[in-house]
Formats: C-alpha cells, sequence, structure tokens
C-alpha cells in the first residue's frame, strides 16, 4: 500500500521504526532504528535482511499500516509493532538476519535457550530477543570491552518452514511475559489502524489515496510520553525529522481536534508544559532535550481559536489552564524582542519565524515583519476572548485595546500604499523581498481597511505566487528564487493553511476553495511531503511529514464540507 523507502514502518506510540536509511547511496537496506534522542543521529539498531542456507535474499517490501511484509524467492517475512516496545517476527521458507550496528560497549549475551540480550549503549537501549518457533543463532564474539559484530539469526527448523520471534526494548530490568500468537497481535493492530482511520476528517473521494497515506502518517508518527515528552506527542515524520517544533504542533492539533480532541488538546499543550519562566517557548523538543537557542512564531492564539470553534471539547477548565501560558508568552515576544522600542516585535533569526532562510532576512537580522505582529494580534484579541469568558472583564479590555492598538501600529509600520514590507529593526531600512511571509497579514481578515485586504489579494493572484500547485513562497520570477530552496520556493503546508485561512476569513471563499484543491490534488499525487516544488508540484525533502498529512486532511474537509452546502 506504501512505499516503504518514503514512508516508514511504525505505529501508534512506538518508538520503534522501520526504514532505509536516506543518506545511504543507492538502495539502502532496511533498518529497525530507535527513534529516540533526536535527529542528530539515524538511530540505527540492527539492519535486517532475509537469509536462506546462510545467503542474504533480495526481496521486496510490503508497507501496509499494520505489517511490514518482505517477500523473497524462496518466501517470506512479516514484521509487526503489536504493543509500543515489541516487534513479533515470523517467517515461512526464509530466516530474518539482524546485524547489530554496533559501537562502543555493544554487546550481546545468552540469557536462557531461545533467548539472548543485546545491550546497544550507542542508542541507550536493550533489546531481548526471543525465539518461539523454529532457531535462534548469534555470532557475537566478546573482544575486550565489546562484541566486534553482533548477528542474530531467526530461523525456521526447515527450509520450507516457519519461525516466529519477539525483540523487546527494555532499559534496566527485563519482566518475563508471555507472548500473543503473531496473528492476534496483527489483528489487534489493524483494528487499532481502522479506528484511527474512521476517525480522520472526512474528505472528498477523489483524495482517497491521499487521505490513506495521510492517515497512516499521523497515526503512527505519535510516540509515548517518556522523557521530556509529557504527553503523547505527533513527530513530524520518523524519517529524519524525529522530534516536534513549537508551530508544527499547532497544525497537527488542528487537524485532531474535531474528532479526537483529548489528543488534539495533548498536541496543543505539551510545548506550555515546557515553558520558560521568561514566557519562551523552545524550539523543538524530544525524549531527550529541548532546544532554546531558537523558538517559532506565536501562532498559537490562532490556532486556539480555530480549535475552539471546532466543538465544545475547550471548556472553561481548558481555557484556564491555558490562558497564563499563553499571557506569558504573548508578553515574551512584546518584551524581550523589541530592542529598538518601538513597539513594533522582531524576528532575531529566520528560525524564529519558521521562514528559516526566507528573503526578507537576505540582509540579516533582527527583522521587524508584518507576520509577527499579525500573529499577535490575534493572540491578544484571543486573550481578551478567554478572559471574559473567565470573568477578567479588567482584562478583556485590556488585550482587547492592546490587539487593537498594535494592528494600528503594524498598518503605519509595513504598509507602503501598495504592499507589506519587512524592516530592519533599528534603523527601519525596507528589505527588498518577493516572499509570500509578507501576504500572511491576510489572516486578520476583516480587520484589515477594504483597500489593503484586496490588494493583499490581487497580489496573489496575479503576481506569479499562486501556480498550478499551490502557492509558492516566494515569488518565482524572484532572482532569490529556488525551486529547492526550502522558503525560497517551494509550497509549504503551513503557509498554504495560514493563507487559505486568511481568505476564508477576508470572504474570499473562492480563492481559498482553489487553494485547497490545488494542494490537496497535489498531495495525493506527489506524497505528504515536507514540502513541494511550485512548478511541477514534485514532493522535496522528507517525503513523509505530519503537518503536511494534518493540512491536507483540513483542507479536504474544508472542500468535502462546501460540497455539502
Amino acid at each position: 500500500m506504501f512505499d516503504i523507502k518514503k514512508i516508514p514502518f511504525s505505529r501508534y506510540g512506538s518508538f520503534i521504526t522501520i526504514s532505509p536509511n536516506h543518506n545511504d547511496k543507492g538502495d539502502s537496506p532496511l533498518y529497525l532504528r530507535n527513534i529516540r534522542n533526536g535527529d542528530n543521529e539515524f538511530g540505527e539498531v540492527f539492519r535486517i535482511d532475509l537469509i536462506h542456507e546462510g545467503n542474504p535474499l533480495p526481496y521486496q517490501a510490503v508497507l501496509t499500516p499494520s505489517m511490514l511484509r518482505l517477500e523473497g524467492a524462496e518466501g517470506f517475512a512479516e514484521f509487526c509493532i503489536t504493543e509500543a516496545r515489541v516487534l513479533q517476527i515470523r517467517s515461512h521458507g526464509t530466516g530474518v538476519r539482524l546485524t547489530g550496528i554496533t559501537g562502543a560497549y555493544d554487546y550481546a549475551v545468552p540469557v536462557e535457550e531461545h533467548r539472548w540480550e543485546v545491550n546497544h549503549s550507542r542508542q541507550e537501549m536493550r533489546y531481548m530477543l526471543t525465539s518461539i518457533k523454529g532457531r535462534l543463532v548469534v555470532d557475537a564474539p566478546f573482544i575486550e570491552q565489546r562484541c566486534e559484530k553482533i548477528i542474530v539469526d531467526f530461523l525456521p527448523e526447515s527450509d520450507m518452514g516457519e519461525m516466529e520471534g519477539v525483540l523487546e526494548e527494555f532499559t534496566t530490568i527485563y519482566t518475563d511475559r508471555s507472548y500473543s500468537a503473531f496473528a492476534k497481535g496483527h489483528n489487534n493492530v489493524a483494528k487499532e489502524y481502522e479506528s484511527w482511520l474512521e476517525n480522520t476528517l472526512e474528505i472528498p473521494e477523489m483524495y482517497a489515496k491521499g487521505k490513506e497515506e495521510a492517515s497512516y502518517i499521523t497515526w503512527s508518527c505519535v510516540v509515548p510520553p517518556e522523557g521530556m515528552l509529557t504527553r503523547p506527542a505527533m513527530y513530524m515524520s520518523k524519517n529524519w525529522m524525529t522530534n516536534i517544533w513549537s508551530w508544527d504542533h499547532c497544525f497537527n492539533a488542528l487537524a485532531l481536534a474535531q474528532k479526537n480532541p483529548d489528543l488534539a488538546w495533548d498536541q496543543f499543550m505539551i510545548f506550555f508544559d515546557l515553558q520558560d519562566e521568561s514566557g519562551m517557548l523552545p524550539d523543538f523538543v524530544n525524549n531527550r532535550s529541548a532546544l532554546w537557542n531558537f523558538t517559532k512564531p506565536p501562532i498559537h492564539g490562532w490556532t486556539l481559536w480555530r480549535m475552539w470553534e471546532q466543538n465544545d471539547f475547550v471548556t472553561e477548565d481548558k481555557l484556564r489552564e491555558v490562558y497564563q501560558p499563553l499571557v506569558k508568552w504573548t508578553k515574551w515576544w512584546l518584551t524581550f524582542q523589541d530592542s529598538d522600542h518601538d513597539g513594533i516585535p522582531q524576528y532575531n533569526h529566520g528560525n524564529d519565524s519558521g521562514w528559516d532562510n526566507s528573503t526578507i532576512f537576505h540582509k540579516g537580522t533582527p527583522v521587524e515583519s508584518p507576520d509577527l505582529s499579525s500573529f499577535l494580534v490575534l493572540q491578544m484579541e484571543v486573550l481578551s476572548d478567554i478572559a471574559g469568558k473567565l470573568g477578567k472583564n479588567d482584562e478583556a479590555r485590556k488585550w482587547k485595546d492592546e490587539s487593537q492598538a498594535l494592528l494600528n501600529r503594524l498598518i503605519d509600520h509595513f504598509w507602503d500604499g501598495q504592499r507589506f514590507v519587512a524592516k530592519r529593526s533599528g534603523t527601519h531600512e525596507v528589505i527588498e523581498s518577493n516572499s509570500l511571509v509578507l501576504y500572511v497579514p491576510l489572516i486578520l481578515g476583516n480587520r484589515l481597511p477594504p483597500e489593503i485586504l484586496n490588494r493583499l489579494v490581487e497580489d496573489i493572484t496575479t503576481k506569479g505566487f499562486l501556480t498550478e500547485y499551490g502557492l509558492a513562497t516566494e515569488m518565482p520570477d524572484s532572482p532569490f528564487y529556488r525551486e529547492d530552496g526550502y522558503w525560497r520556493g517551494p509550497i509549504w503546508a503551513p503557509t498554504t493553511m495560514l493563507l487559505a485561512d486568511g481568505l476564508l476569513s477576508s470572504g474570499k471563499m473562492d480563492l481559498a476553495l482553489e487553494v485547497a484543491e490545488k494542494f490537496c490534488a497535489m498531495a495525493t499525487k506527489s506524497g505528504m511531503a515536507e514540502n513541494y516544488d511550485a512548478l511541477t508540484g514534485n514532493g522535496l525533502r522528507d517525503p513523509a511529514f505530519t503537518w503536511t498529512s494534518s493540512v491536507f486532511l483540513i483542507l479536504g474537509h474544508l472542500l468535502a464540507a462546501e460540497k455539502k452546502r
């Protein structure tokens, strides 16, 4: 169903992943990986091979949401992650070889008949390998402080026989247990996934292939609470972007809000669990660490508003839970990110904007950009609404007034009569840029004067941003445009979502639906990639991304709802 070369095999709630290494030249073998500890390492634990009579066999991989099947000329092997820390394996006519990707201090020891422990110190994880049916043969000669190699063969008793084995993760002490039959475990996982699929947003049938892919990617990329992760977390990918970032999580929360609200709330709140006393949110987090050198833009008020609208799960208790963290996050930008004290917050690095290398940063930083002020205008308006719901009437009026004041400063500071511009903080030198980021103020909708709103919409449709496939992040005729230039050209899901929402807020329904249709058609054809070539629609960078999947589902659901009207 899916291409293992692009989409990893994993499951909801597990760090166990099987995929090729995209850094390998040519066709990469498959590796069993531990995706803990961030994206600095790929996390290979074992290379996986089918073997017959001691020799590796070529195979074809068949990936479905609940099972990975490797088919060779002599037989097949199947893999199912039946529980978060349990990988069950069975084969017919072939054996399965796991070759350890070892480092200093890694070793393997026999525990009892049909069972070995592998201590993979490089990945900070232990693995218990158990043979249920067939034989377990391990080649792991120990020299000085480590095994010079670790080769584990799960073998059937005869050439045409069957084999079943189990690999389990553990960290300190292994607890003995019994195992369900492979077929029963697989059936349970299949039912879990079907339940997830049934709770995925409804989208038009023409995008069914995309929905299946988006559903599997979002389901399989959830990892459990562990270490720094205070809640279940939907990673951006289980290829190599094995963290969550502090605006990516918002789009995933939006896609979950209607059908899976508890998990949506976990996605939304997880960064506020980690919030610094100053109010800052970390750039990203994984089970081991959070990065504080950068952050991401304050789209959280906008996100909360959109979640709030979908159903009644955002209760008064939840508003009370989020109010003070959202206040601190807002004040952090207004207090600590305005070095010239002109009342206009700034980005000190492109990474803080989410548009890492956008052309608004090509002359250096700090940069005052209209998108940042726009997000804060909305966020303060949301704070006003929350304060009103909580009976904090004085605070509600204060936030409403501050929102309006920032909106006035935004227009005075950034609108040059023809367009919004970005400026260097301090000197207020205008930065020449043809970046789509300058059109993000569309999210303000009818808060903007009609002449500004209409000009923004006109520019999007006439200046070349809207290609056959969607909204390019840099105008294609710009001298800075690059087909694979990250934020200097490619189409991205989050920017598509923000601009489509802005068009809806502005009453430009037809154009919003056109943008949604282009994006959904492209993603269905090219997969849920990190971003896309704006002129060909081909996927770029990481080919299995969750925020792309989530935005695809949100926009597809918008199209489905419109068809019903």
